[in-house]
């Protein structure tokens, strides 16, 4: 079940805000546990006992392993808890990338394959099991303490708006709000949350599914018979599909977070407007950032090492990590390592230029090698990519046809105006409105009005289209 699907729009949502809102205060997380249990188990029957049976394993260990006084114990509970969750991760995501790469090795030498696991990847496992890793890291190094109700653990864990997309959020970040929310359960931090979600739903629907659908039209066909014209339109189409579908989740869950009164960290922030790589990876999947500096980048050394060689190689090693996390693909791994290129590269010589440049070439020349990345992370095959490539910069231009093209053309011109709005000032202080200030009767009709025009749009979109991918569930 996805946050854009009609199943989810007009039947369980409904229904679940209905009992979240009509039962007493001390029913609500039982509301939500159960809600989060049906959410997943309507997707992954099978795997919902594996996510149930991790958590109870998880916190159970976790008790144990904070009232052991020798190290030693301590040290073997971690790495148990951390053996299990990496493990199931590894198995049902790496296994066969490994197999495969294997396979390859062993033909070229004369040697027999390996039969490939018959395996299906469970919806959302990086995104739960990084959470998980955080709980048992975080008391194991005394950042806080066990949780004494299970279901309390449980409900951060399988909370269905974060579940299968994020934001992952560390357990000390949620953990009073999920004992109490008095003091968001109000009427005006529902609303906001309503509005939240429908611009997300709005981002997800309208913006990203129609540049989904050109990009899957382009960069399916023989890359090797398109001009520039086709490659350009394609990839970027796709970079305004992978920010609308990945930020419009996140809208969503942060928005049916604010619905029942929890505060979810932000997840994007503008990205296309970044000055520099090293800026746009303060902006993009900011809480996947978070947990590689915390969890990686902070215990390899971080910025406190010796040399600036190791500095380096810290940088490119959590980014070709970042790019492994993203798929089990060789692809995947080159687009971290080219991320975590710029970022040395940053630190070398570039911030300095970017700065002598100027604002607006910084962002015009940021939003150019983000593109190129994208390139990188969505073909699959090395060669494609060289082809595609060539093909971008081969300068064979071919008039743009509009008349086939009129509804994406006019909805890239709004995907390509709200991604840099906030490059202006008047963009900037319209954010500034809706996210921080208190709205006034007015301000709630007219974004009231313009949710629900959004709303039955989107419903529309969904029933009349049947395109309607999650990009970010093979994540």
């Amino acid at each position: 079940m996805v946050f854009s699907s009609n199943l989810f729009l007009l039947y369980f949502l409904p229904v679940f805000l209905l009992l979240y809102y009509i039962v007493k205060d001390e029913l609500k997380n039982f509301v939500i546990l159960f809600g989060s249990v049906f959410f997943y188990a309507w997707g992954a029957p099978v795997f919902i006992f594996v996510l149930l049976g991790t958590t109870f394993i998880d916190f159970h260990f976790v008790k144990i392993m904070d009232s052991m006084k020798r190290k030693l114990f301590k040290n073997l509970l971690l790495l148990s808890s951390l053996t299990i969750n990496v493990g199931l991760l590894f198995y049902f995501k790496y296994a066969n990338f490994f197999i495969e790469n294997i396979n390859s090795l062993f033909v070229s030498v004369g040697i027999g394959e390996i039969p490939m696991l018959n395996v299906i990847m469970p919806i959302g496992i990086s995104f739960y099991t990084f959470e998980t890793v955080t709980y048992v890291v975080d008391v194991y190094r005394g950042v806080q303490k066990p949780l004494k109700n299970f279901w309390d653990y449980q409900t951060y864990i399988i909370l269905f708006p974060k579940l299968i997309a994020g934001p992952i959020i560390r357990y000390h970040e949620i953990a009073d709000q999920i004992r109490d929310r008095k003091a968001t359960e109000t009427a005006e931090y529902h609303l906001m949350g309503f509005y939240r979600f429908i611009i997300g739903l709005g981002k997800k629907v309208l913006i990203a599914n129609v540049m989904g659908a050109k990009a899957d039209e382009i960069l399916s066909m023989d890359l090797s018979a398109i001009d520039s014209t086709l490659a350009w339109t394609g990839i970027l189409a796709y970079t305004m599909q992978i920010y609308f579908d990945f930020s419009g989740y996140s809208d969503m869950a942060i928005g049916l977070g604010k619905m029942m009164g929890f505060r979810f960290p932000e997840n994007f922030n503008n990205p296309y407007i970044s000055q520099s790589i090293t800026e746009f990876w303060r902006r993009w999947h900011i809480t996947l950032g978070a947990w590689m500096r915390n969890y990686l980048y902070i215990p390899l050394g971080g910025n406190r090492v010796e040399s600036k060689a190791r500095l380096y190689f810290n940088l490119a090693f959590v980014f070709v990590i970042s790019g492994f996390w993203h798929g089990a693909a060789w692809n995947f791994i080159l687009w971290g390592a080219y991320h975590g290129l710029f970022l040395i590269l940053d630190r070398l010589f570039l911030l300095k230029v970017l700065e002598k440049i100027g604002k607006t070439a910084s962002i015009i020349f940021t939003f150019f090698v983000t593109i190129i990345g994208w390139v990188l992370f969505r073909i699959e095959d090395f060669g494609s990519i060289g082809v595609f490539l060539k093909k971008m910069f081969s300068f064979n231009f071919s008039c743009y046809n509009y008349d086939d093209n009129t509804h994406f053309t006019i909805i890239f011109i709004f995907a390509a105006f709200f991604a840099f709005l906030s490059a202006f000032s008047f963009g900037k202080k319209w954010e500034n409105h809706f996210f921080y200030e208190k709205f006034s009767n007015r301000d709630h009709i007219i974004y009231s009005a313009i949710c629900m025009i959004l709303l039955v749009l989107s419903i529309s979109f969904i029933t009349s289209s049947g395109f309607n991918p999650f990009i970010y569930f093979r994540f």
